[in-house]
């Protein structure tokens, strides 16, 4: 069993359990369902790792007593990716009628917010009477919420640490933090969830003298990276990592998940030709200072590479960045040099250690952690909740452990609704200015990724249920173009099973085959946004309401990379999408300013 760590929830030791009044007289087999069904809904939620960053890892599993006092799963469901169904709704289609009086168990609180409310919704037209929860949202403007909306409607509610406090519970809440373990830290330390990997021989090298490491550990730990890369969001490297070992950095696992590839380069001393420099299949980032090399700048700029520059290029700022950008897990498999830099900067969280049953020796091997400034053995970081793992049978173990407990989040911070309601005066945004970017965002249902189906025509000219605005965005790139490649692309773009895919799907056939997108897209492209936004907020009239109430505020797309639809990082960006926004809110209050004239004068 992997050990974790956490920061005190305030567990008892005693086996008995404090529980609210309606399971105060829960037998302990009833508890030990609770328990077990609460551990199954987080590795459910686990299938997900890599696909929903920022949001959470959801699961959820829905049981029904049966006559003999047993219970029973009748449906389950996970959170696939952003703008694809919640949980809840999965398990309640899968489980039907037999919803009615089941209990639901999630590992996480749903989110439910103005511009998202289905899960809550789900679970209370399916007449689910109990929700066992195992842990509250971390984020202060839907901790809570959802909580709230459910009780109020008469359904139990069991919080895992709150409601329910035994020892029965503990490896069931452990599951549940640790399945969102990115989003805690992220949450509570505003950088992404940070791991370092490497792997050595058992004196400590990470290659020869003469600096050839090919290969230390074995096969099998190589296909265990490959997974760990694909429950990333972003794969780190330095620039000697590139001299040295030319790394493509891919998930080689056969998974639907690719990682951002990022090279950090102060001086961008790199080799004109490298593995990372082809994108076709995936995308490379290279952070580097401000003004180094821009002739190389340019060089990799045309082979279609993002260069961001930086003042003063480290780990940290390095990690703020990536927070902005959404990222909620980010893999560093750098040499010594920069793990020490980024150990040092206090952003890495958790280690993964492959030891290979290998002597190199070599006074100047390579070590994996460079120089940290320690003089005394007193000085050592030690791992916390220490892991020691063989390889799938193989010849090498994985040592794993967290430089820092996961953030204790158990105490109920007032959401800002509650503190409004305490003091007026307190607003939760700026009300000239309103940021979106992601679904979770108190306005994230402005997003162009959010999960709103519209019904639009399709290359066919039949009316079809696009899945999101960016399904249907996507997919018109290659409308009228007769090329088989293209028709595929078109048709992977229509049944992508997120909008995160279909956008995957739409830009890397156009990076790779610009002559497969129609050739006016650059002239239609504003249109076909407005067309699908349009569409969104006419079809759901609360979003409607949330737009039109909205009125007085300037829109503002928040993404830091996206310079056209975003605001970009330092407002450099043309915010085309919060453009098109507040030209759809204009249009829509004109309409209800008509249509009030029109009914005082049918009145008069």
């Amino acid at each position: 069993m992997m050990a974790f760590s956490f920061a005190p929830v305030r567990i008892p030791s005693r086996l008995t359990c404090r529980a609210s009044l309606a399971t105060s007289s829960s037998s302990p087999s009833q508890l030990a369902f609770d328990a077990a069904y609460i551990k199954r809904a987080a590795d459910l939620a686990d299938k997900s790792a890599g696909f929903t960053a920022p949001h959470p890892n959801y699961g959820c599993v829905i049981a029904t007593s049966s006559g003999d006092g047993e219970k029973a799963v009748v449906g389950e469901g996970y959170f696939y990716a952003q703008g694809t169904s919640p949980a809840e709704l999965e398990a309640v289609e899968a489980a039907g009628e037999l919803c009615r009086g089941s209990t639901a168990y999630l590992n996480m609180e749903p989110n439910h917010c103005l511009g998202d409310q289905a899960a809550v919704s789900a679970l209370l037209q399916a007449g689910i009477t109990r929700v066992v929860i195992g842990i509250r949202h971390p984020l202060q403007h839907l901790r809570g919420k959802a909580i709230r909306a459910l009780r109020s409607e008469g359904v139990l509610v069991d919080v895992l640490g709150e409601d329910l406090q035994c020892k029965a519970m503990e490896e069931s809440l452990k599951s549940c933090l640790l399945v969102n373990a990115p989003l805690l830290y992220r949450a509570a330390s505003q950088v992404p969830f940070s791991v370092l990997k490497y792997a050595m021989t058992l004196d400590g090298k990470i290659a020869a003298s003469s600096g050839h490491a090919s290969w230390i550990s074995s096969k099998k730990s190589r296909t265990r990276v490959f997974e760990m890369r694909g429950r990333s969001d972003a794969v780190i490297v330095g620039g000697n990592t590139v001299r040295r070992d030319n790394p493509q950095l891919t998930a080689r696992h056969g998974g639907g998940h690719l990682p951002q590839r990022i090279v950090m380069s102060k001086s961008l001393d790199l080799p004109e030709v490298a593995n990372l420099w082809d994108v076709t299949k995936v995308s490379t980032m290279v952070m580097t200072q401000r003004g180094a090399k821009r002739s190389f700048q340019k060089l990799l700029a045309s082979k279609g590479i993002e260069v961001v520059e930086f003042e003063i290029l480290n780990p940290k700022v390095v990690m703020d960045y990536l927070y902005d950008r959404g990222c909620l897990s980010v893999l560093w498999e750098c040499g010594g040099t920069l793990a020490a830099s980024a150990i040092s900067s206090g952003i890495i969280h958790k280690v993964h250690a492959f030891v290979a049953p290998k002597i190199i020796g070599g006074k100047n091997a390579p070590s994996p952690v460079g120089e940290l400034g320690m003089v005394e053995m007193s000085q050592a970081l030690e791992l916390i909740d220490v892991n020691y793992e063989q390889v799938q049978v193989g010849p090498d173990m994985l040592v794993s452990g967290f430089l820092q407990p996961v953030p204790d989040l158990t105490p109920v911070i007032p959401s800002i609704d509650e503190t409004y309601a305490i003091d007026p005066t307190v607003s939760p945004y700026e009300s000239s200015i309103i940021f979106f970017y992601k679904t979770w965002d108190p306005y994230g249902a402005f997003s162009n990724f959010s999960m709103h189906p519209i019904r639009l025509p399709d290359e066919s000219g039949e009316y079809y249920e696009w899945p999101s605005v960016e399904h249907y965005y996507q997919a018109n790139k290659f409308v009228g173009i007769e090329d088989p490649v293209a028709k595929t692309c078109l048709e992977e773009i229509k049944t992508a099973r997120s909008p995160e895919e279909a956008a995957r799907i739409g830009r890397r056939t156009q990076r790779q085959r610009p002559d497969l997108v129609r050739a006016d897209w650059e002239s239609v492209k504003i249109d076909v946004m407005y067309k699908a936004l349009k569409c969104k907020f006419t079809t759901y009239p609360y979003l409607r309401s949330m737009l039109l109430s909205s009125a007085g505020s300037v829109l503002v797309e928040a993404s830091p990379h996206d310079l056209f639809w975003g605001g970009g990082r330092d407002g450099e960006g043309l915010n085309y999408l919060g453009r098109l926004l507040m030209q759809l809110r204009s249009e829509l209050l004109a309409m209800n300013s008509a249509d009030n004239k029109k009914e005082q004068n049918q009145v008069q």
